[in-house]
């Protein structure tokens, strides 16, 4: 194997109302964030994330927070994909306090990547039911962004 390459598919942006759940066993944390709105830009592909989605998060004792998040996007051509990833966001408690007063942290400041994947009966987008992408992630006071790469 030659190595591992990339091919840049969109950016993500989402728009986020946390809620709250609390303390769950064995010292986790959970929240999530439902997606009130957001969009997504890309060579090849554009569009909105529809309402309804979210981010269920747990925080670990530790601070690290393991993601698992559903999206439903709709391109301009009017078709649907379903998004699905799981990840991890590890940050500073300098950079938390940093959002916390509506700072943004850039992926170069935090570790926040995805392992994603995608559902769709689109017919010019089927290709998407057949591969991996991974994401690298920024926080913004509203919600995630992602940068979102086919893994090759």
């Amino acid at each position: 194997m030659k190595g591992i390459a990339f091919k840049p598919l969109f950016t993500v942006e989402f728009e986020t109302s946390p809620q709250i759940v609390g303390d769950v066993p064995a010292g986790y944390f959970r929240r999530a964030g439902i997606i009130s709105a957001g969009s997504f830009k890309g060579e090849m592909l554009n569009g909105k994330a529809l309402p309804g989605g979210g981010d269920w998060l747990i925080r670990r004792p530790d601070g690290v927070i393991h993601l698992d998040v559903r999206a439903i996007l709709e391109t301009d051509e009017g078709e649907t994909l379903y998004m699905t990833y799981t990840g991890r966001l590890k940050s500073s408690p300098e950079a938390e306090a940093r959002l916390a007063r509506g700072e943004t942290l850039f992926g170069d400041e935090i570790y926040f990547r995805t392992w994603v994947q995608f559902e769709t009966a689109a017919p010019r987008l089927l290709w998407l039911n057949d591969i991996v992408a991974v994401g690298v992630g920024h926080r913004r006071p509203q919600g995630p962004c992602y940068d979102i790469y086919e893994l090759l």
